[in-house]
């Protein structure tokens, strides 16, 4: 029997907002039949204590098909979105309910995300970000260049980065606007866990800009290679960087995050 198949109590008692529960008790079963699951790497996942879990992000049911995955491998998602959400009816309600992270992009208050990000993990929590801060622009859905944020986190924190990549929401949610689902035909959401990326050599490092940087092209290697690894495909050596506007190299991605 899959994972996915097994009741929310079977695979899950760690405590979390009541609302939270319900919500993946009622949901779990629709999406496990809604969806299809190629789930893999799970084993890679710690099932307690902080960590921060990195992903591609290619859809607006990413937060849905990966929250399902971590849900039904012991651990409740604190993700980190744009607090632009936390403005729209229903959605900014759940958010808000489900202690999400809300992140004032380009504005002061920006680093408060982090240090929010940081109480959830000093309070032994999952913490979710999308390095890329938004979905990809790349005309081939693959990542793009990576914010510092999360590497500046685990620097700061010493907390594990598990990278994560996933493929198959974009066929229920296509494009970068909030779409109707479109489950016909039935889409697998595939995910596959990595090894937690080797940030060490910079844990001396931590409040530099340099090393945020450095650890952020790690991450970003590691998310591109497990996605390739879904999708069959060699990633692109150079990465798409909105505000290029096109792909950089690689090794300039340091230098515009």
């Amino acid at each position: 029997m899959s994972r996915a198949a097994l009741s929310l109590s079977a695979v899950n008692r760690a405590p979390a907002e009541p609302l939270f529960r319900r919500l993946a008790q009622v949901l779990g079963p629709v999406l496990r039949v809604a969806t299809k699951q190629d789930w893999r790497g799970g084993g890679k996942l710690p099932r307690s204590g902080p960590v921060i879990v990195v992903a591609n992000h290619i859809s607006n049911f990413d937060p849905v098909a990966l929250g399902h995955f971590l849900i039904w491998h012991g651990r409740w998602p604190r993700a980190l979105a744009k607090s632009e959400l936390w403005h729209v009816p229903v959605v900014g309600w759940l958010a808000r309910s489900l202690a999400q992270i809300p992140v004032e992009r380009r504005t002061a208050r920006a680093s408060e995300s982090l240090a929010a990000a940081a109480e959830a993990l000093a309070r032994g929590e999952c913490v979710v970000i999308y390095p890329e801060g938004t979905i990809t622009a790349d005309p081939e859905g693959w990542p793009m260049t990576g914010r510092p944020g999360a590497a500046r986190l685990a620097l700061q924190t010493g907390v594990p980065v598990v990278p994560i990549g996933q493929w198959g929401a974009h066929t229920v949610m296509p494009g970068r606007r909030a779409t109707v689902p479109r489950l016909l035909p039935r889409a697998t959401m595939q995910v596959l866990v990595g090894d937690p990326v080797d940030l060490a050599d910079l844990s001396d490092a931590s409040d530099s800009p340099t090393a945020a940087a450095e650890g952020s092209l790690r991450i970003m290697d590691a998310i591109s290679e497990l996605v390739g690894e879904l999708r069959g495909e060699t990633p692109p050596t150079d990465r798409y960087d909105l505000r290029a506007g096109k792909r950089i190299p690689r090794d300039w991605a340091g230098e515009v995050v």
